[in-house]
């Protein structure tokens, strides 16, 4: 029998190119994937040092609200609590946070759950950043599972991980802040609920 003649590009040429065109593709992916990382992490600790002072002031008036992911994982405090000097908690990654959330616990008016949230979505393979607000807009009785909230969820911000603008996140925070910690002192939830009505698009309804 007739031996076939080697064929063109077969054998280890072929390989040592396919080889490099994989190396150079690693690289670049690691690359990408490190400055992302690292995009991440500044964001996210911004943010957190953000809603921590949020908190705080919102505690002066004797508001319950829950900061997730909570001071007790990332911060390590040299004076009083809440108010005193704080450092970041060694071995606290901010680059491994997708969620931060600011959530009201007050239980009159129905506010409970009532929350400004900023979380990392993959869209089309690019991570995005989309900052929302949530709030419950009373309960509904269905025939097969029985009563359950319905909420509404407003977008606020979003854009690609690495063209996110803080000056405008910092604006609409201040937005929203300013009205919810008005809505508090009034004792009128309403105030701050026609106010995201208003002002921002409603994307989503669900209920739990």
């Amino acid at each position: 029998m007739a031996v076939s003649p080697k064929l063109k590009g077969q054998g280890r040429d072929w390989f040592d190119s396919l080889d490099m065109e994989l190396e150079k593709k690693t690289e670049e992916i690691v690359h990408d994937v490190g400055e992302q990382a690292t995009k991440k992490a500044d964001l996210n600790r911004s943010f957190i040092e953000d809603l921590f002072k949020v908190w705080k002031r919102f505690n002066k008036i004797s508001v319950t609200l829950t900061l997730e992911p909570s001071y007790n994982s990332f911060a390590q405090f040299k004076d009083t609590f809440p108010d005193g000097d704080w450092t970041w908690r060694s071995g606290f990654n901010a680059a491994t946070i997708n969620s931060i959330q600011l959530i009201d616990k007050t239980q009159d008016q129905g506010r409970i759950g009532d929350g400004l949230k900023l979380d990392y979505v993959t869209i089309d393979g690019r991570p995005r950043l989309r900052m929302t607000f949530e709030y419950c807009e009373g309960e509904h009785y269905y025939k097969y599972s029985g009563w359950k909230r319905l909420w509404a969820q407003h977008n606020l911000y979003e854009a690609d991980v690495e063209k996110v603008d803080l000056d405008k996140i910092h604006g609409i925070m201040g937005d929203i802040v300013k009205v919810w910690y008005e809505s508090h002192l009034r004792r009128n939830r309403d105030t701050l609920l026609k106010h995201v009505k208003k002002t921002y698009e409603r994307v989503e309804m669900f209920s739990q």
